[in-house]
């Protein structure tokens, strides 16, 4: 399975309109791949939308990529939104297959730049620390790496609320679990962005 996280940007006002776009360009009968979630951003930076989709072949992802380049109105927004980013991801191999449905409904977006060579001890250390922090850990939607662009990392946590998520991290870093031993090191800066899911996303 690979995945595409596709980023739109667009005004504040126009949020909602642009994901009804979203949502038919991703249900329309000849797209390919599955539909797993879609977000706009509540904290960190707003006027955006996430979707993420999974692709059982890697042809597939290419043919929607191509769908979406060379429509003049992809996504069905394309009069909306001012800029687009497709980026594809392979799973953490050790980590179980996306589980859908309400999750809580509060999802953090965590994407960590890497040092070069910085993969390699990155999935190392937190497939050690999976298990020992699986009170937090429950939470993890997905972790994936970047097939393009620089190295990094992104993770997709999700909460019934940011007061649960403090917790359930200061109880993971108070007791030596949490962070990934060695994993900090290789991270050359971080990003985080809490987004809500659309009504359509199957993560709810």
């Amino acid at each position: 399975m690979l995945y595409e996280l596709a980023t739109l940007s667009c005004p504040l006002l126009a949020v909602g309109q642009a994901s009804e776009g979203v949502h038919a360009w991703i249900d329309a009968p000849d797209a390919k791949g599955d539909v797993l979630g879609c977000w706009r951003t509540e904290i960190g930076t707003l006027g955006r939308l996430i979707v993420l989709r999974g692709f059982e072949a890697p042809e597939d992802m290419t043919i929607e990529r191509r769908r979406a380049l060379l429509s003049a109105n992809p996504f069905n927004a394309g009069s909306l939104i001012t800029a687009l980013t497709m980026d594809s991801y392979a799973p953490f191999p050790f980590l179980p297959s996306i589980r859908t449905g309400d999750r809580g409904g509060v999802y953090e977006f965590r994407t960590y730049h890497l040092k070069p060579g910085g993969l390699t001890p990155t999935l190392a250390g937190w497939e050690a620390a999976i298990e020992p922090a699986r009170e937090y850990t429950e939470h993890l939607v997905l972790n994936m790496y970047a097939l393009d662009g620089m190295p990094r990392i992104t993770h997709l946590w999700a909460f019934a609320s940011l007061a649960e998520r403090a917790g359930l991290r200061s109880r993971a870093y108070a007791a030596g679990v949490w962070p990934p031993k060695g994993g900090p090191e290789q991270i050359a800066d971080a990003t985080s962005t809490i987004a809500l899911p659309q009504g359509f996303s199957p993560l709810a």
